[in-house]
């Protein structure tokens, strides 16, 4: 049988090309190409300079076309990408983020993470950070064994494969919470709410990140119509809306960054790093909540309070698209 493998597996990439049709029939994980497709996955080889992997993955959530897709980069561990050529690729894929992850030991738990959208670096992104996650785990480049550890502008950020267990297939993200500080500056209370328009509002306050407004009622939030030409004038990263919701879930939220060139993100992993701890606060120290984001693709948020400074985003991923880069790493 390894007789039988080693010649199986001296096939080139010629010969994934010769048996694609093998993968189109459903067939491809039986037989001697399927022995050797497994055996090959095992080693765990990361991508060259001239074999760029990139992915597209919707995160927090457990089926395709919902929740929130980031591009996700393997970059080459034999050449260093610059920050133009990142954002270069991350306007290319267009969408709200693009993660670029690189390894930085032999060691399969530790990796460098940075995030783009297409028009500027961000310091903290969640669901680029759960779709990297999600891609290391799958095509084993990581071991389900330990937790990630990313090396990111915020500092190490963990990730922890929960698949199998009595977690519904979630994954765990470990990151710093977010304090919301209530605004008591007037004019720039007043410069706040002329930007929301005629809607009921119980709380203003702002984060490290954003503009972090409670309205009146779940029904507010979720037919909010947003100015994206006030929205953008009036500064910081972006600008949360939520409210407490009807079961199952505790809070439901929208976010919003045109001057990102993310008019709407249909989940932001990072805005429940203090929506989280904003609703356990407010439900009497609750420290397990389910928060929904109530975008047009829509997607939810598990959130564990660890202590003040740590919380835990759980949420599902799926990979949705893998695809090659064709042009060189500068």
């Amino acid at each position: 049988e390894l007789a039988k493998q080693d010649t199986v597996c001296s096939c080139t990439e010629r010969y994934w090309m010769l048996f694609s049709s093998r993968v189109i029939r459903g067939t491809w994980g039986g037989g001697r190409i399927g022995r050797c497709r497994r055996w090959l996955s095992s080693l765990c080889e990361w991508p060259r300079h001239d074999h760029v992997p990139i992915y597209l993955v919707d995160a927090f959530t457990e089926g395709p076309f919902h929740g929130n897709p980031a591009a996700v980069c393997l970059l080459p561990d034999d050449v260093t990408a610059s920050s133009r050529w990142m954002q270069n690729v991350a306007m290319e894929m267009n969408q709200a983020e693009t993660a670029f992850v690189a390894p930085l030991t032999h060691d399969d738990s530790k990796f460098s993470l940075r995030w783009f959208t297409p028009v500027a670096e961000v310091d903290l992104c969640g669901h680029a950070t759960l779709a990297s996650a999600k891609v290391l785990f799958q095509e084993r480049f990581a071991s389900k064994e330990k937790k990630i550890e990313f090396q990111t502008r915020s500092g190490i950020l963990t990730a922890s494969d929960d698949t199998g267990e009595k977690s519904n297939d979630l994954f765990t993200l470990e990151f710093p919470s977010e304090p919301v500080e209530m605004l008591t500056d007037k004019s720039e209370i007043e410069r706040v709410l002329s930007s929301l328009g005629d809607v009921g509002v119980k709380f203003v306050g702002r984060t490290k990140f954003d503009y972090f407004i409670e309205l009146e009622s779940e029904k507010e939030v979720r037919e909010f119509q947003p100015m994206f030409d006030k929205i953008a004038a009036i500064g910081r990263r972006g600008t949360t809306i939520t409210a407490r919701a009807s079961s199952p879930n505790d809070y439901v939220a929208r976010f919003f960054a045109p001057q990102l060139g993310i008019p709407e993100d249909p989940v932001t992993g990072s805005a429940h790093c203090a929506l989280g701890p904003y609703w356990g606060s407010q439900l009497g120290n609750k420290r397990n909540l389910t928060g929904f984001q109530a975008s047009k693709r829509g997607g939810t948020v598990r959130v564990n309070i660890l202590n003040e400074d740590r919380v835990e985003l759980k949420g599902g991923a799926v990979v949705t698209m893998k695809g090659e880069l064709r042009v060189l790493v500068l």
